[in-house]
């Protein structure tokens, strides 16, 4: 079932993830899901279910891939619980928007590629019993998509519920939930959203633990659960990462030779990426590791290649500077100008890119990117991106589009390097190809371009000297 609303601010991560830690400590397996590409919603759904939070984004990945990886990552699972973005209906804006898809990478377009039932959240919490019922006919009747209950949130009293109960069943709809105005169920926020659970592994633990709680409390659970085994099968099948590779010119798919080490940056500070991309670099013949900047002194033995992802860099600026012998190590690994090691290859989005450059808010970083420094900005760069590498790189090739995005509140200074890795319309070049470095703020889902991982992994081989 997809976990849906009018509008941003509605409620839709209280009840998504309320719902999936109540059905969790009923013993379900649990598939969580987050429409878009958000990385932080996923992180509490992690910890709700215990397992990975995956993404679906027709924009992203492409609308054929998006049933077979919900199959994919659902695989064993009892349930599935799809949280939604943004209002129900709101899709890619502005330059992504494809002609005529006002609704294209919506909660309403995913919900109907999974042919998934739909749990409307509305915010009743400045609107009385009639008013909200027209909210609800109005959605209900807008598209395509199956809205088969609502929960009510925000509600100031017993009378307040009756009023919006009795006004939304009239239409023929279930209530399946109704929520009190509860503080200690907020989840802490920061300048980009919400505080990343592995921030703050302790609180966020909590926090799901009082959703699941209040949400048990609070919705008709079993109703919930028959709402959404009322979603027809899925004849489509699931994603594979093998599959999904490119072969060589003897037909062979994935590298062939050794088994490199990839290193990925991980820890509080690292906190951004999707599942499919390490699946990917495995399937191509990585075996992938895990590293903590904040923490580890050095990169993890034998690594022969490193992926640096998103995150919040700038919170933990100081930190990351002090832990020195990891800048050292990283600047040798990928060939800085003041080291005399052989470069390594290095792939880095967003707070990779900060974490390269040169200064991050006045404290050093491991200048792999000399020159380069970063600074907070008054604004927030969000969105999505059509994007063409304008130079080959260790994932990329001169003349490849891709599908990305922003999600920043910091700029580099400059903008892009003389060998810039991409352009978009909304700007000119971006991000910096330096050997087999490539940064930029640009986010992918690599289920859209699995040859970056095939690419990867065998310039990982060749710096080991692996290569067949």
């Amino acid at each position: 079932m997809v976990v849906a609303a009018p509008s941003s601010g509605s409620g839709k991560t209280t009840v998504a993830t309320g719902l999936m830690a109540a059905f969790a400590a009923r013993g379900l397996a649990v598939s969580p899901h987050k429409v878009g590409p958000d990385y932080i919603d996923p992180g509490y759904h992690a910890l709700a279910t215990g397992r990975p939070g995956r993404n679906l984004d027709p924009w992203l990945t492409s609308e054929d891939l998006v049933v077979p990886l919900f199959r994919h990552a659902a695989a064993g699972a009892d349930l599935a619980v799809v949280e939604g973005v943004m209002g129900l209906y709101d899709g890619a804006q502005g330059p992504a928007r494809p002609r005529g898809g006002g609704d294209f990478a919506s909660t309403a377009h995913v919900a109907s590629l999974l042919d998934a039932p739909v749990v409307l959240v509305v915010d009743a919490s400045a609107a009385a019993g009639r008013s909200v019922a027209a909210l609800v006919h109005g959605f209900r009747s807008f598209g395509d998509v199956r809205v088969g209950g609502v929960v009510l949130n925000r509600l100031g009293s017993d009378g307040h519920e009756l009023m919006c109960r009795e006004a939304v069943e009239e239409l023929g709809l279930p209530v399946l939930g109704a929520l009190r105005r509860h503080e200690a169920a907020a989840t802490p926020s920061r300048h980009l959203g919400l505080v990343p659970a592995a921030e703050r592994r302790a609180d966020a633990v909590a926090t799901v633990a009082r959703l699941g709680e209040l949400v048990a409390s609070s919705c008709d659970l079993d109703a919930v659960l028959a709402l959404a085994g009322s979603a027809p099968p899925l004849a489509v099948a699931p994603w594979e990462p093998d599959a999904h590779l490119p072969a060589d010119a003897d037909g062979v798919i994935g590298s062939r030779g050794g088994r490199p080490r990839i290193a990925v940056a991980g820890g509080p500070a690292f906190t951004f990426g999707y599942a499919e991309n390490e699946e990917l670099l495995e399937a191509a013949g990585a075996e992938v590791v895990r590293f903590d900047p904040l923490h580890d002194e050095n990169l993890p033995d034998g690594t022969g290649g490193v992926v640096i992802g998103g995150g919040f860099p700038e919170m933990y600026a100081a930190d990351l500077s002090a832990n020195e012998p990891l800048r050292r190590a990283l600047a040798a690994f990928a060939g800085a100008p003041d080291t005399a090691g052989r470069a390594g290859p290095v792939y880095a989005e967003c707070a990779g890119l900060l974490y390269l450059a040169e200064e991050l808010d006045g404290e050093p970083m491991c200048g792999v990117l000399p020159g380069v420094t970063a600074t907070m900005a008054p604004r927030l760069t969000l969105g999505y991106r059509a994007a063409v590498a304008v130079s080959d790189s260790v994932v990329a090739r001169v003349g490849e589009r891709v599908h990305g995005h922003e999600f920043h509140r910091t700029v580099t200074e400059p903008g892009h390097g003389t060998t810039p890795a991409w352009q978009w319309s909304t700007s000119g070049p971006e991000g910096f190809v330096r050997g087999d470095c490539v940064a930029s703020y640009l986010h992918l889902h690599w289920a859209g371009t699995p040859q970056f991982a095939t690419r990867m992994v065998e310039a990982c081989r060749t710096h080991r000297g692996e290569r067949v």
